[in-house]
């Protein structure tokens, strides 16, 4: 049933991977003035915290804010969940059509409220109601809309130097933090590799395909997201021949990109001191004026060119970024954004959206992938690159308030999570050495730098409380720096991590004649596997393509695997916090075929930033795994602290009592009603 509605018009400000803790910690330094002007005109705990749910993973977590319903029920556990037929496969669980609760925009949206869903990751795509008030843009990647669907060239890091003799194309290498590129001649005819992420996206959600991935060491899965696959392009440099309009004393070299179909001939021109300072890039030799030019001390900028996309091309945003030039000309190193077509509204609902937003606002911007080999380029390349990201969601974002004619308005952005998934673990000193002390502290500094960002990004809404909008300001869950710098790996968010239960005798990995793992689990022999960030199966018959465990023995071999659980040890410590079997962990919201037969969670200081963390967990520096919530604007309190416990389970039903909707279907939460101004 409807009630009297307190507020008529709501925003849900969401970033993921905002932590309660370190944003106080800024407030009280003066380093995020914005939302402690939230706060002031508003309500939330002393310590900002909202109650984590379990997993703390960026699926379920956003899905249950979205429904009001845990994981056990809504059915989204992870960033991939559980193949039903094939412990050995995953599938991708960014896709509302895994969801078995109802989103409260729905509910708004059968209401007569004009709702927008803001790439809200997980439940929000395909669009999850065919109502006309309902708007949903992207939600199958959580990064930025289109960062997957819309992909037409990958990220690049170009080389250019004297000594090269050929131009030379790596499509995709792995680059290691603090490493730089290896590049192998490989022939410019062959046909790329695909986007990771647009196959994922293909074969999850817009496809319900599956995926295996078997990881074996700690530079796999989650531990390994700053080793970004990068394009890299090596190229000779020469004296400028065969152009329109370049000057006698200019250099030249080649780029590739189109996914290394395409060649951008390109300048070293000299300043007014007589040194080589600028790079211009042309789309052809022919051209009146370059594509973009970059100095040496210039930052980051965008510019525009076409790509090839199919039999036609698109106008793209990149990015690109001087790192070195030098003055006699003889080497040059910078990086190209990734290419994104813009025009692609394959993943706006409805279509028209697309263009109505471009008309409005501009092209999106692309997302910096990689950048976190030195603090240095993190802070130049990946913290630049999202300062331009969220200053065209804010425009976005108020554009649909303010002149968009919508009511509700749900969004999510991913500058803290994408960025501390890149940094965070490097915060904290591995040796009591000057050098590992002073880099520790370079990245703590990026860390303050992403919370400046945040606040300047929230900042931007402030004007809306003065318009009558209710604000709400949320996250997933937090960032942890991590105690260990190799903690051990028993599963992961993106796979079946084996050593650690290899280690225990219930995986067992398949190996070459000379010892050597072959990346394939021995079903046969196989008695359970850990997979995905904090589920454990067993190897049923009956239910399992492969089982070979008797359905009698489960129960035995449950109570057996928790023993070696908490029996485990690492350099002498206890590993696991708390393991429960699935219907134990009901207690926890995790529960039903979509979670591991077995449920754990890893010690505190054995954590890694949060995949395997419990919701309470603290770390290095302060961090917390807890996510934040803080309620200001028409309808709530002012300046008031409250003491309730703030449940992950609670945001819905808040959000729905604030906008006068009712339930919905099989909430599990119960209104914030302390938080609200007038009594509830």
């Amino acid at each position: 049933m409807n009630r009297k509605a307190l507020a008529d018009k709501i925003i849900v400000l969401g970033v993921d991977g905002m932590d309660p803790a370190l944003t106080k910690r800024f407030m009280e330094m003066g380093e995020m003035p914005n939302t402690k002007k939230f706060l002031e005109r508003g309500v939330a705990r002393e310590d900002l915290v909202m109650q984590g749910g379990h997993p703390t993973i960026t699926p379920p977590m956003w899905t249950t804010m979205a429904t009001g319903t845990c994981p056990g029920t809504h059915g989204i556990t992870c960033f991939w969940n559980p193949d039903m037929d094939n412990l050995e496969d995953l599938v991708y669980a960014f896709d509302s059509r895994k969801c078995k609760s109802e989103p409260l925009w729905n509910v708004f949206a059968e209401a007569g409220k004009k709702t927008l869903v803001w790439q809200w990751p997980g439940s929000s795509w395909p669009p999850t109601s065919d109502n006309p008030n309902l708007y949903v843009v992207d939600g199958t990647t959580p990064g930025f809309p289109g960062t997957g669907n819309a992909t037409l060239d990958w990220e690049k890091v170009i080389v250019a130097d004297k000594e090269f003799k050929s131009v030379l194309f790596q499509p995709r290498i792995q680059v290691k933090n603090g490493a730089g590129c290896v590049l192998t001649d490989v022939d410019l005819d062959d046909k790329p590799e695909k986007n990771g992420v647009s196959e994922g996206i293909t074969g999850g959600a817009n496809g319900g395909g599956g995926v295996q991935n078997i990881e074996l060491s700690e530079a796999d899965g989650e531990l390994g997201l700053d080793d970004t696959p990068i394009n890299a392009v090596n190229s000779p440099i020469s004296e400028a021949h065969g152009w329109a309009n370049a000057p006698a004393d200019a250099l030249e070299f080649t780029i590739v990109v189109g996914n290394g179909y395409v060649r951008r001939p390109s300048l070293i021109l000299k300043n007014e001191k007589g040194e080589y300072d600028t790079v211009a890039i042309y789309a052809n030799k022919k051209a009146d004026a370059p594509l973009v030019t970059i100095s040496k001390d210039e930052p980051m900028k965008d510019f525009q060119e076409e790509e090839p996309a199919e039999d036609k091309k698109v106008l793209c945003i990149r990015t690109i970024h001087m790192e070195e030039i030098a003055a006699d000309g003889s080497h040059v190193k910078f990086k190209l954004g990734t290419a994104s077509d813009s025009t692609n509204n394959t993943l706006w609902h409805p279509a028209a959206f697309n263009d109505e937003i471009i008309s409005n606002v501009g092209l999106l911007p692309s997302v910096p992938a990689s950048g976190s080999g030195t603090p240095e380029t993190a802070k130049n390349w990946m913290i630049a690159g999202w300062e331009r990201c969220c200053d065209y969601q804010a425009k976005a974002l108020n554009y649909c308030a303010t002149e968009g004619g919508f009511d509700v308005i749900y969004s999510h952005i991913h500058n803290v999570d994408s960025l501390g998934h890149k940094f965070w673990h490097h915060a904290k000193p591995r040796a009591n050495t000057p050098e590992a002390m002073e880099r520790a502290e370079k990245y703590q500094n990026l860390i303050r730098d992403v919370y400046r960002q945040t606040d300047e990004y929230l900042g931007s809404f402030l004007h809306l409380l003065d318009e009558g909008w209710s604000i709400l300001v949320m996250s997933d869950h937090g960032l942890m720096v991590m105690d260990e710098e190799h903690p051990p790996l028993i599963g992961d968010a993106f796979g079946c991590n084996v050593r650690v239960m290899e280690e225990l005798g219930y995986t067992v990995v398949k190996k070459d004649a000379q010892g050597n793992d072959l990346h394939e689990i021995d079903w046969e022999k196989t008695r359970a596997v850990a997979t995905r960030g904090t589920h454990i199966y067993l190897n049923l018959k009956g239910r399992d393509t492969h089982g070979i465990v008797d359905p009698e023995d489960q129960y035995a071999l449950e109570d057996e695997i928790i023993s070696a659980l908490y029996s485990y040890r690492y350099k002498g410590e206890r590993v696991i916090q708390l393991a429960l079997r699935n219907k134990d962990a009901k207690a926890l919201g995790m529960y039903g075929p979509e979670c591991g037969d077995i449920v754990y969670f890893v010690k505190e200081g054995f954590n890694r930033i949060h995949g395997d963390s419990m919701a309470t967990t603290h770390g290095y520096w302060g961090s917390t795994v807890s996510p934040i919530v803080i309620f200001a604007g028409k309808g709530f309190k002012q300046g008031e602290k409250i003491d309730r416990i703030i449940q992950q389970v609670d945001f819905a039903a808040t959000v729905a009592a604030l906008g006068g909707v009712r339930m919905t279907r099989d909430c599990e939460g119960a209104p914030v009603y302390q938080a609200f101004a007038e009594e509830f």
